[in-house]
């Protein structure tokens, strides 16, 4: 096990990015950078959850229309209030994109507030850090001393194994799309602030998803998601691909809702949200009919 940040082994990481064909020495130049640093925090945490929930059954829409709870917070007046004035200062923008993709300016905004509390909040980790770390993870001696009293149920040492090596891998794919995305926008790697498990901007894709619904609304040659309109068009546009329709009934749009977040209450959220925000929009100017010939 790693004793601590300056020991971190990196070169098994190191090894496979070059195998993947990265630029040695451009991948050597980042890893002995001393903002590097390994942290077993995010995958202990992820493993933790992984075991408390593992004999729950998968999400579906049965559970939706049971299950109401909310994040109360979030339907705060003043909190609510703020949401509405982000609504507003971006009307424009959001009316463009429900035209573009049929999602919902409120629908946009409620995810933005309830991801980064409106793009005020994209995480305090170093995007890269955690992913290396979880990708580094690839055995499960490397997190045992933070998951130890999570492992005593009967077959929870074989899941967490199991599970260990998944989320390494998956970590590891996003390790790449990460650095591919900021070496296609000139940035620092190091730069990128992330949450807990790396993902990144207002919006808080995860790496890969970038390059899979980022939209470069401003056609700089960049998606940029800690710009505005980039962020906002992304979730549109994420939306859009994962089946929101014009027209849709509510557990259908909760049911695209969950692909952005995998949990109920999450989804019961930004629909409530949603509806608070649409609820107090101003309604849409309807032209004057002219008075001649009528």
């Amino acid at each position: 096990m790693f004793p601590g940040n300056a020991t971190a082994d990196w070169s098994p990481l190191i090894d496979r990015l070059v195998a993947d064909r990265f630029d040695e020495a451009s991948i050597r130049r980042l890893f002995s950078r001393p903002e590097v640093e390994f942290d077993p925090t995010p995958m202990a945490i992820k493993l933790k959850t992984l075991l408390r929930t593992k004999d729950l059954p998968p999400s579906t829409d049965g559970p939706y229309l049971r299950n109401r709870a909310v994040y109360r917070g979030y339907l705060k007046p003043a909190v609510i209030k703020a949401a509405r004035a982000y609504y507003s200062e971006n009307r424009v923008t959001l009316q463009k994109i429900q035209k573009k993709y049929c999602t919902p300016g409120e629908v946009i905004v409620s995810i933005l507030l309830v991801e980064t509390n409106l793009g005020r909040n994209t995480g305090r980790q170093r995007a890269f850090n955690v992913l290396a770390s979880m990708a580094r993870c690839d055995n499960l001696n490397l997190v045992r001393d933070h998951i130890r009293g999570s492992l005593a149920a009967p077959g929870a040492e074989a899941y967490a194994e199991r599970r260990c090596r998944e989320k390494s891998d998956w970590a590891y794919e996003e390790l790449k799309s990460l650095i591919r995305y900021a070496e296609s926008g000139n940035l620092d790697t190091l730069s990128i602030p992330g949450s807990i498990y790396g993902a990144i901007g207002h919006c808080q894709f995860m790496p890969s998803n970038i390059f899979l619904y980022g939209v470069d609304a401003d056609q700089n040659g960049h998606v940029d998601l800690f710009f505005t309109d980039d962020a906002l068009y992304s979730i549109g546009n994420y939306l859009h691909q994962k089946g929101w329709k014009c027209r849709m009934d509510r557990v259908s749009r909760h049911r695209v809702i969950l692909t952005y977040n995998k949990s109920q209450v999450y989804a019961n959220t930004v629909l409530a949200v949603a509806d608070r925000l649409k609820a107090g929009a101003p309604a849409p100017k309807r032209q004057a009919r002219s008075r001649q010939g009528g």
